[in-house]
């Protein structure tokens, strides 16, 4: 095995050890509910379990489709004798590792005088560390780094986008331009747009800005309408085919624009602001991410190679851009401004210059940090496991009702994803509104065929029933968090799909 190969692998490792400390920190933390039971994470676990099982699929998707994220997960179900929960936390651990190779790719070839391998560790180590500073419960807040541990908040894209990046970089820094980088750029682009439309905000949009720029004075400016037509060119071959899958898509994006509420989108993500400020955690996070940014700027307005002041631009001008973009369009959801936490980290492996010490103090420093990585990487296994495990007693009470019940419930979508999930068959819960009207919003179609269900269940987060029939429960069964209103022999009619 080669020196660059040994320092590829050891690369690798430590890059799984990163992923381990940060996977077990976040899955031990508040943030564990989004990672293992929110009602939206939870719908790339569903989706694995129908593609395995062979029943019909007729899915209702939202924009995104997560198909490389479906395609990983179900890879992984089928591979590994594990439950759901273990699947997630082996998952997070796998988001983890993919950015790297992103990030690695980003940082260009290994030349004398740099160390790509070793910044791209610090890179991701940097990006672990913002995750860490994660520490919500909820969806919503501005804790943007740990969404990249889920199977559902866009992880495949955020890879997508790094991936973009270096791929681009390596073609400048290159003597010549060459088909395959060209070939493999428009792959990404046309599949990164396929699976999530915001690819196009947080890759196409601010690359070509910076490529555009970059052609008035380089002298690659021959190489960069090339590069910008394939990268435009994949980008619209992604959402033609999107077409072809309409019937899986029933919420296109049109729905999330509204740039005329641009002033109480501004108010709004000034309030996530806020509500992070005031944890210590928060704080450290902030100031991580506006220390990555300065760098991403030095970096861009010092003189480099094109490569690097590509590679360092992209650290700041994709997070402005796509924060002007979500307020431009009046959003509201925080889960579209993760470029704020991806991309600044990018200015690290910018320049990844060597340390000027000597051949031999260096190789001693990278031992000593790959051993300590280590250490406290299988360090953080037992705890990532045990978060993984940790039991559920209200969750376990309602799926071995159901199960051992022989008839259909129905539930609301935050409150019944969870057990639906975990149950031996889970159409036999099928997701309604409050109206019982069935709910088409990310679940298999085909769970609606019942028709009609005999039981509901129900938490904190039920909207009040709004039933035709006045009809009462024939009994209502405790499972903590949970209650299951079951009305034994009497049946009550599913309304018209909506979602």
């Amino acid at each position: 095995m080669t020196r660059a190969w040994v320092r590829e692998l050891g690369g690798w490792l430590s890059a799984a050890a990163v992923a381990l400390v940060t996977a077990g920190a976040v899955a031990s933390s508040p943030r564990a509910d989004l990672l293992f039971r929110d009602g939206d994470s939870l719908v790339v676990a569903m989706l694995a379990r129908s593609l395995l099982s062979g029943q019909p699929l007729d899915w209702a998707m939202s924009s995104v489709l997560f198909l490389p994220e479906s395609a990983a997960f179900t890879a992984l179900h089928a591979a590994l004798p594990v439950d759901a929960n273990g699947l997630f936390a082996i998952s997070a651990v796998v988001n983890l590792l993919a950015l790297y190779g992103g990030i690695r790719l980003a940082a260009g070839r290994a030349r004398a005088g740099s160390a790509p391998v070793a910044w791209s560790v610090v890179a991701l180590s940097a990006f672990g560390a913002l995750a860490m500073t994660d520490v919500s419960a909820s969806r919503e807040a501005l804790d943007l780094a740990s969404l990249q541990l889920t199977t559902t908040y866009y992880s495949a894209t955020v890879v997508g986008v790094v991936v973009t990046i270096g791929i681009v970089r390596r073609m400048i820094d290159s003597h010549a331009l060459r088909a395959w980088p060209l070939i493999a750029l428009g792959i990404v682009a046309l599949v990164s747009t396929l699976s999530n439309p915001l690819y196009a905000a947080w890759a196409t949009v601010p690359l070509v800005i910076v490529l555009a720029v970059a052609a008035i004075s380089s002298e690659l400016r021959s190489r960069m309408p090339v590069i910008i037509v394939v990268l435009l060119a994949g980008t619209a071959i992604g959402f033609l085919a999107r077409i072809p899958l309409a019937a899986w898509i029933t919420q296109t994006g049109v729905g999330y624009v509204h740039p005329e509420q641009w002033h109480e989108s501004i108010d709004h993500y000034a309030q996530l602001v806020g509500e992070r400020m005031q944890s210590p955690f928060g704080v450290i996070g902030l100031l991580i991410t506006a220390a990555l940014l300065a760098v991403a700027v030095v970096r861009t307005v010092r003189p480099r190679q094109p490569g690097s002041r590509l590679v360092a631009a992209m650290g700041w001008v994709a997070p402005v851009v796509v924060v002007i973009g979500a307020i431009a369009l009046g959003t509201h959801a925080a889960r579209y401004l993760q470029p704020v936490a991806f991309a600044p980290v990018l200015a690290l492996v910018a320049a990844p210059h060597a340390l000027r010490v000597s051949e031999r103090a260096r190789r001693a420093l990278a031992v000593m940090a790959g051993v300590v990585l280590l250490i406290v990487g299988g360090l953080s296994i037992p705890r990532l496991a045990d978060a993984a495990a940790r039991p559920d007693a209200d969750l376990t009470c309602v799926t071995a009702w159901v199960d051992a019940s022989g008839g259909t419930g129905a539930g609301q979508f935050w409150t019944v994803r969870l057990p639906k999930l975990h149950l031996s068959e889970p159409s036999r819960l099928v997701q309604v509104d409050h109206q019982l009207n069935a709910y088409a919003w990310l679940v298999n179609r085909g769970d609606f065929a019942v028709g009609e269900v005999s039981f509901l269940v129900e938490d904190a987060q039920t909207v009040p029933w709004d039933l035709s029939e006045a009809l009462l429960p024939e009994t209502i069964v405790d499972c903590g968090r949970y209650s299951i209103l079951d009305f034994g022999a009497e049946t009550l009619p599913l309304g018209p799909q909506r979602s």
